[in-house]
């Protein structure tokens, strides 16, 4: 019952998301990765998909997305997010079950 609640709560999340946020899903998971990803735009990402962020000392920014956990520098004083965050966001979102199948 529980993993049919889940698909449930995936599903409705996912028609929610706009199109920037589609375009910055879509970028995360691109080959080769890219290196102008705003972090305000994978921030906002979070937030659609359900996670909850805090702040935390310093640049950190804590974010809990299907139980999993994670922390984050924001980038700076640049506003892209470099290719190793990327990466650690990628395998975040995929620890979390979120997975980008290019449709």
């Amino acid at each position: 019952m529980k993993r049919i609640l889940t698909m449930v709560l995936f599903y409705s999340t996912i028609e929610i998301m706009n199109s920037k946020h589609q375009k910055t899903l879509e970028l995360l998971y691109k080959n080769p990765v890219p290196a102008n990803i705003l972090w305000t735009d994978i921030e906002r990402l979070f937030v659609v998909l359900g996670a909850e962020l805090s702040e935390g000392s310093g640049s950190r920014v804590r974010v809990k997305l299907n139980n999993v956990r994670a922390v984050f520098h924001r980038p700076h004083p640049k506003k892209t997010t470099d290719k190793g965050a990327i990466n650690s966001v990628k395998r975040f979102l995929e620890n979390a079950g979120v997975n980008y199948d290019g449709v």
